[in-house]
C-alpha cells in the first residue's frame, strides 16, 4: 500500500494551504485586478500577491503580501498566507514571527508549530522542539511526521530508550510501518546498536519498501543503509544492498557513484548522524513520496523545512529541483542543482539534469556542449549517451543521434537488460533517417534484452505495418503492447491506426476513440479519429475532431493538413491493393492516410529508472525501463467513481487501477479538474479509464 493512498488525507492539509491563498477571488480575477488596482492599497497589494502566487512567483508574492499586511497587520488569514509563502520560499527566519503569532490557531498549527519546532531543532533545544510538536488538530500524515520528529527530539535529549518507546506507541494506518521501521533503524544505528539496526534496516529494504514506496524513496533507503554499512567497513553487504535496490526498481541516480566509491575502498559517512538529521529525513521521506501524486506546493513546504535543518542536504536539493522542473522552471532548477557540491554522489546526475534543463529552455548549443563534457568525463556511462541523444532527438538531429548511439554500443562489451534503451533509441534514430535495414536489428535487439517492453513492441509493430510488411507479426506486437499498457493512449492509437491502414475501419474506430479518451489533449490522435470517422460516414463528427486539432498544440504541417480536410474532406478511396493481417491481398479503402502517431520517443535523461511516459512534462527524469503494471481486463465503458474524504488521485489510481502512476490518466479524463490533481473533493464523480 503506497504512502499516498491514505496520507493524502494530506490533501486536507493542502486544502488548508490552498484556502489561505484562495480567499474570495479566483486566480485569473486576481491577475486581472492586480494590473488595475494600485498596490499601495490593501486590495491592490493582496491581488498582486495572488497573481504572483498563481504564476509560481513566490518571491514577488511574498513582497506583495508583506505590503498588504503592513496595511492590515491584524489580518489572520493574510498572516497564514504569508507564513506558508515564506516557508515555501525557504525564508524560515522571516516566517518565524508569523508562526509564533499563529501557534495557538488549530487550523494552521500543523505549519506554525512545525516551523517553530524546526527552529528549536536548529538551536539544539530539543525539549522545546518536543513541546512544539504537540498539535490539537492533526491528520494521519501530521501525526506520523510529528510522532517521528518527537522521537528524534528525545534522541537529541539523550534518551534513546524513550525515543524507541515513543516510536512503538505511534499508532496509525498500515503505511506507518515502513517509516516507523526505517526511523527505528536510524535511531538504533545512531545509538550504536548495530545488530538491532541491521535487523530493522533489513526489514525495510527487503520486505516493506519494495512493495510500498516510490522508486526515489527506495533509492534513498538503499543509499542510507549502504552508507551506514560502509561506515562500519562492511563493503560486501553495502554493495549487496545497492544491487538489491536496483533489482527491485529503486531510483538509481546515485547508486553507480556509491558503488564506485565503495568498490574503491572508500568508507562512506552515515547519512543520518544526529537528531536534526533525523527530523530532516522524515520530512524528505514524506515530500518524496507525496511528489508522486501531485501537490507540489505542499511538497515544497516540507522540503524547505528539511532544508532549514540540512542546508547542504543534496537529496533535499534534488527534490526541490524536481519541483521546479515539474513547474517548467528550468532556470530555477539549474540554480538549485548548482548548489550541490562537486564531490557529492549526486554530482554526475546533476550534470545530466543541468544539460537537459538547458535543452528544455531551448538553449540547445549550451546543452550539447555541456553534455559532451559530461560524456567525455566517463565515456562508458550509458546515461550520458541517452541524455545527449535525447537533446539531439528533440532537435530532430537524428544523424548525430545515430552516430552517438553507435559510439555507445561500441562501449558495451556484452549487452545486458540495462542496455535495451540504447538499442531502442538507436533504432528510432535510424528509422527517422529512413535507414530501416539499420533500424530493425536495433529494435529486435532491444526486445531480446527486454522482452515484452511495450514501447519497443509498439514501435517495431507499427513500423512493419506502416511499411506493409510482416503484417501479422506486426499486429501481434501492437496487440501485445496494448495488453501490457491498456491505458497508454499512444499505444492504443497505434493499434487503431494500424487497423485504419488495413482498411478495417470499424475496428479502427473502437481503438481510436479509446486513444482520444486517454489523451484528449493530443492533436495527432484527434486527427486520426477524425479521419476514421470520415471513412465510416460520420462526417459531422469527423469535422468536429479536425476542428479540435486547431485548438491543441499541433505541428504546422498537421494544421495545414487539417485545414485542407475541413475544407474538402478526405479524398475518395483509390482501390489500392495491400495485404491484410493474415498476409492475404485485399483492397484498401485509403491510400493517403495521415502520418502515424507512434509512441513518443523516450527522451532519456540522467537517471535510467523510469520511462518518460508523460511527454508533456519537462524531461527532468530519464527514460528507461519500468516493469509493466498488471492493470487487469478493460471494461467496455469508462467507469465512474465518487471521491471519498481524504483521497487523492494517486490513492484512487492505486485502489481502482492497481498503479498510482496512472493518476494522470484520471486527470486527463476529467476536464473538471483542469489539469490540477488538487481540485478533487469528496463527493466529486470522476471518470476512470477502462
Amino acid at each position: 500500500m503506497r504512502l499516498t493512498r491514505a496520507t493524502l488525507n494530506a490533501t486536507a492539509a493542502l486544502a488548508v494551504f490552498m484556502a489561505f491563498s484562495a480567499q474570495t477571488v479566483g486566480a485569473k480575477d486576481a491577475e486581472k485586478a492586480a494590473g488595475q488596482v494600485p498596490t499601495s492599497t490593501f486590495s491592490g497589494a493582496y491581488l498582486a500577491g495572488r497573481a504572483a502566487e498563481f504564476e509560481d512567483d513566490l518571491k514577488s508574492a511574498v513582497t506583495y503580501y508583506e505590503r498588504a499586511l503592513a496595511l492590515d497587520p491584524d489580518n489572520a488569514d493574510l498572516q497564514q498566507t504569508l507564513l506558508l509563502a515564506l516557508v515555501s520560499q525557504g525564508e524560515i527566519d522571516k516566517a518565524l514571527p508569523y508562526a509564533d503569532q499563529l501557534k495557538a490557531v488549530p487550523e494552521v498549527e500543523r505549519f506554525s508549530r512545525l516551523t517553530l519546532a524546526i527552529d528549536s531543532f536548529r538551536k539544539k533545544d530539543f525539549a522545546a522542539a518536543e513541546r512544539w510538536l504537540n498539535l490539537v488538530l492533526e491528520s494521519d500524515l501530521d501525526r506520523l511526521i510529528t510522532g517521528i520528529m518527537t522521537s528524534w527530539a528525545k534522541v537529541g535529549q539523550g534518551d534513546t530508550e524513550a525515543a524507541l518507546t515513543s516510536l512503538d506507541n505511534l499508532q496509525g494506518p498500515q503505511w506507518y510501518d515502513l517509516f516507523k521501521s526505517y526511523h527505528r533503524a536510524l535511531i538504533l544505528a545512531n545509538d550504536g546498536q548495530a545488530e538491532e539496526a541491521d535487523a530493522a534496516f533489513d526489514e525495510v529494504v527487503t520486505e516493506l519498501a519494495p512493495r510500498s514506496v516510490a522508486p526515489d524513496t527506495m533509492g534513498r533507503l538503499a543509499e542510507v543503509y549502504a552508507s551506514y554499512l560502509s561506515s562500519r567497513g562492511e563493503k560486501e553487504r553495502a554493495l549487496a544492498v545497492l544491487q538489491q535496490a536496483e533489482q527491485t526498481g529503486g531510483g538509481i541516480a546515485t547508486i553507480p557513484e556509491l558503488r564506485a566509491k565503495i568498490e574503491g575502498g572508500e568508507k562512506l559517512d552515515s547519512v543520518v548522524a544526529n537528531a536534526p538529521d533525523g527530523a530532516a529525513e522524515i520530512l524528505l521521506n514524506i515530500a518524496t513520496e507525496l511528489a508522486s501524486g501531485g501537490g507540489d506546493s505542499f511538497v515544497r513546504v516540507y522540503l524547505q523545512l528539511a532544508r532549514a535543518l540540512r542546508p547542504h542536504g543534496d537529496a533535499v536539493l534534488v527534490q526541490l529541483a524536481h519541483v521546479a522542473e515539474r513547474q517548467q522552471d528550468g532556470e530555477e532548477a539549474i540554480a538549485i542543482y548548482r548548489q550541490i557540491r562537486k564531490g557529492s554522489p549526486w554530482a554526475r546526475f546533476v550534470d545530466f539534469q543541468i544539460g537537459l534543463n538547458l535543452a528544455d529552455l531551448k538553449r540547445n548549443d549550451e546543452a550539447i556542449a555541456h553534455l559532451k563534457k559530461v560524456l567525455e568525463a566517463d565515456p562508458k556511462d550509458m546515461r550520458a549517451y541517452l541524455a545527449l541523444g535525447g537533446v539531439y532527438a528533440s532537435q530532430k538531429n537524428y544523424r548525430d543521434a545515430a552516430e552517438l548511439y553507435d559510439r555507445a554500443v561500441a562501449q558495451i562489451p556484452e549487452p545486458g537488460r540495462e542496455h535495451w534503451n540504447i538499442f531502442y533509441q538507436r533504432g528510432i534514430a535510424y528509422e527517422r533517417l529512413k535507414q530501416w535495414p539499420k533500424a530493425e536489428p536495433n529494435f529486435k535487439k532491444a526486445l531480446e534484452l527486454y522482452p515484452d517492453h511495450p514501447q519497443v513492441l509498439n514501435y517495431l509493430g507499427y513500423s512493419w505495418i506502416d511499411m506493409n510488411m510482416n503484417l501479422e507479426e506486426g499486429m501481434e506486437l501492437i496487440k501485445r503492447a496494448v495488453e501490457l499498457r491498456p491505458s497508454d493512449g499512444y499505444i492504443v492509437d497505434s493499434l487503431g491506426w494500424a487497423y485504419y491502414r488495413l482498411g478495417q475501419y470499424d475496428q479502427a474506430v473502437e481503438h481510436l476513440e479509446r486513444a482520444v479518451s486517454l489523451r484528449p489533449e493530443d492533436a495527432v490522435l484527434n486527427d486520426h479519429l477524425g479521419d476514421v470517422y470520415w471513412r465510416v460516414g460520420r462526417k459531422l463528427e469527423a469535422r468536429y475532431q479536425w476542428s479540435q486539432v486547431k485548438s491543441l498544440e499541433a505541428e504546422p504541417d498537421l494544421l495545414a493538413q487539417v485545414e485542407e480536410k475541413l475544407k474538402n474532406g478526405l479524398p475518395p478511396v483509390d482501390g489500392e491493393k495491400v495485404a491484410d493481417a493474415a498476409g492475404n491481398a485485399r483492397t484498401a479503402n485509403d491510400s493517403t492516410p495521415a502520418a502515424p502517431a507512434k509512441q513518443p520517443e523516450e527522451q532519456p535523461a540522467a537517471q535510467p529508472s523510469q520511462p518518460a511516459e508523460e511527454p508533456e512534462q519537462p524531461q527532468a527524469q530519464p527514460a528507461t525501463p519500468e516493469e509493466p503494471a498488471d492493470t487487469g481486463a478493460s471494461a467496455e465503458t469508462d467507469a465512474t467513481y465518487k471521491v471519498k474524504p481524504g483521497q487523492s488521485l494517486w490513492s484512487i489510481a492505486v485502489e481502482e487501477l492497481g498503479d498510482g502512476k496512472r493518476f494522470r490518466e484520471i486527470l486527463n479524463l476529467n476536464p473538471v479538474l483542469k489539469g490540477d490533481p488538487n481540485r478533487i473533493r469528496p463527493g466529486l464523480e470522476l471518470k476512470l479509464p477502462r
